[in-house]
């Protein structure tokens, strides 16, 4: 396998990672149809809800992207900037335009891993020694994560169907 083929099949794989659908449950399947009543609710000895985790990874999603593609990027200031301010969304909306956006910034970061225009491997001349690769890794990992927590969320508070 040349170096051009194994860099197309590693694409594939970090694009598969990112799709999250291969060893757990995807995020679109773990937010479709979540009870509006229960989006701000906490189940026993859990400290947050489920719209704390949604935009809480929205904004870490969309700051890893905007580090992958803005050098002149500013993150917000950590934790805090990285957690939503209230417990439960204002409205229907605010959690479908969560989904919406997450879901958008997505496409863009599996949108710079397929740009074969684009080194997974060539630190980025702004931070100290990232990559495109291991940013992607970083969304993966990251939402794997959080998306595992829904998952039990959802089952501690009853709505889990599968």
């Amino acid at each position: 396998m040349t170096v051009v083929d194994q860099a197309g099949s590693l694409r594939d794989h970090v694009l598969e990672l990112l799709r999250g659908k291969e060893a757990h449950a995807s995020f679109d399947v773990v937010v479709a149809d979540w009870p509006e009543e229960l989006r701000g609710a906490k189940a026993a000895g859990v400290p947050y809800t489920a719209w704390q985790i949604l935009e809480h990874m929205r904004i870490a999603q969309w700051d890893i992207l905007e580090f992958s593609r803005n050098a002149n990027h500013v993150s917000p200031q950590h934790p805090d900037g990285y957690w939503p301010d209230r417990e439960r969304p204002q409205s229907a909306e605010d959690w479908e335009k969560s989904v919406h956006t997450f879901t958008a910034d997505m496409d863009q970061m599996k949108a710079l891993v397929e740009d074969e225009s684009l080194d997974l491997f060539k630190p980025f001349a702004h931070g100290s020694g990232q990559t495109l690769l291991r940013e992607a890794l970083l969304v993966a990992d990251h939402n794997a994560y959080h998306v595992g927590q829904l998952v039990v969320l959802r089952r501690l508070l009853g709505t889990w169907l599968t």
